[in-house]
């Protein structure tokens, strides 16, 4: 069967061909047999061919209509192997949902060429059901992988980055050129992993933290008394023990959770 369709630049679809790309990341994913697999995006299932190569049953969540009856119909007259294909826009998906039948204690294990026109709040949805997630590989754009895995005092630590690693740990696996996709992206990717943390901070409220976060590196270049001069005093700075000097991208998480902590207590 011969596939058709044009990537819509509206889901922006870039799909994935190269099968030694293809083959690489389904190996340091290493699927089993009776984990809960989840894809994300699977397009023409290249993907999806690769992983079912490996594993009998597989979950894929599309959007694109047209998609989901090719994704059927190719992959329907394998016997032997098990396709679920869920018509829904990921951002606004229940998670919870696919583990509702699962074993006791079972969870998630999500796999995707991710539309890096949604790469960012698809993971901040995710970031929701991180307590049934095991693990998560994602083909991103290079600087989306680079914010979420960068350090602080990196150019590439911002909000992203501090929201994501209270939560997740994440580490860039290896670089993929525009030329392994159709049509190429204009951008370099890079395929990075995604796994809960222990709890490391006890966070007074997520939203306050949220609210600090974003207004400290809205304006990156100043000072962080200058930048949260509207929400922190002196004194809470003081009693952060935390430099007013610095600028956002010098402090850790967990300085902007004890800084948020700090803002709630006194709200």
């Amino acid at each position: 069967m011969k596939n058709q369709h044009i990537p819509r630049k509206r889901f922006g679809q870039h799909f994935l061909v190269d099968q030694n790309v293809l083959n690489k990341i389904v190996s340091v994913f290493s699927p089993k047999d009776g984990e809960s697999i989840i894809e994300i995006g699977p397009g023409t299932g290249a993907l999806t061919e690769a992983l079912l190569n490996r594993i009998r049953a597989l979950t894929a969540i599309e959007l694109d209509r047209d998609l989901i009856g090719y994704l059927r119909e190719k992959f329907g007259a394998e016997e032997s192997k098990e396709l679920t294909v869920i018509e829904s826009d990921i951002l606004r998906f229940n998670f919870s949902s696919l583990i509702e039948q699962k074993e006791e204690g079972q969870k998630l294990r999500i796999i995707g060429n991710l539309p890096y026109n949604i790469s960012t709040p698809l993971i901040f949805c995710l970031l929701e059901y991180v307590e049934i997630i095991q693990d998560m590989v994602f083909m991103l754009q290079r600087e989306v992988a680079m914010r979420l895995s960068a350090q602080p005092g990196n150019k590439h630590y911002g909000r992203l980055t501090v929201m994501t690693a209270i939560d997740l740990h994440s580490e860039c696996l290896f670089d993929v050129p525009p030329g392994a996709f159709n049509p190429p992206p204009k951008v370099d990717s890079t395929v990075i992993r995604m796994w809960p943390r222990k709890k490391q901070f006890e966070i007074d409220c997520r939203s306050s933290l949220a609210k600090i976060v974003s207004a400290a590196f809205s304006q990156r270049r100043k000072t962080i008394r200058n930048g949260l001069r509207k929400l922190i005093s002196e004194d809470q700075f003081e009693i952060a023990n935390i430099d007013p000097k610095q600028r956002a991208e010098n402090l850790s998480v967990e300085d902007f959770v004890t800084l948020s902590n700090v803002y709630s207590r006194d709200l």
